[in-house]
């Protein structure tokens, strides 16, 4: 089924389109499409680190809570991550068979389960993630007071409009 942009009020530009998608140059000015390679980008990155550490997606939603959070219950890693308990108990499975987590019973409670990203998986993804970090770091570092408020500003306000999208 071919989409027709016309039908949902948004101006179509064929090479527009074409250009957030194979990093060809973009008009100057051109915000929208640059937020749309942002996301594409996002994505690929997203694979891409998948793929290095050999998860699926949600393996990769379990790792990154558990490297940026801490460890965590299975009940609460599904929550955070809106899947079932049952689904959740799968990913961890596979997980664990790759040697990306550990379970253990909590120290005070013996009846509930730990789960932590084990030091090796840890480092392994971030060899993969700091050159992005410290890439956007360098970005944010070589902008100035105003620079960073006025880029902050409008993110916030990407941020809403996909909230709103959403809601």
């Amino acid at each position: 089924m071919d989409v027709k942009p016309e039908l949902f009020g948004t101006e179509y530009n064929a090479s527009r389109a074409a250009a957030r998608r194979d990093g060809k140059a973009m008009p100057e000015k051109d915000v929208r499409a640059r937020i749309q390679r942002l996301g594409l980008k996002e994505q690929a990155f997203r694979r891409f680190l998948a793929d290095q550490i050999a998860v699926d997606e949600m393996g990769l939603e379990v790792m990154d809570h558990l490297m940026s959070r801490g460890s965590s219950s299975p009940t609460e890693l599904a929550h955070e991550i809106d899947i079932s308990t049952a689904a959740m108990s799968l990913v961890l499975q596979r997980l664990e068979s790759a040697g990306h987590i550990t379970r253990q019973r909590h120290p005070s409670d013996g009846r509930r389960l730990i789960v932590a990203a084990t030091d090796d998986s840890v480092r392994l993804a971030y060899s993969h993630v700091l050159p992005l970090i410290n890439g956007l770091e360098a970005v944010v570092a070589s902008m100035d007071d105003d620079e960073r408020a006025a880029a902050s500003a409008f993110l916030d306000k990407v941020i809403a409009a996909y909230d709103g999208a959403m809601a």
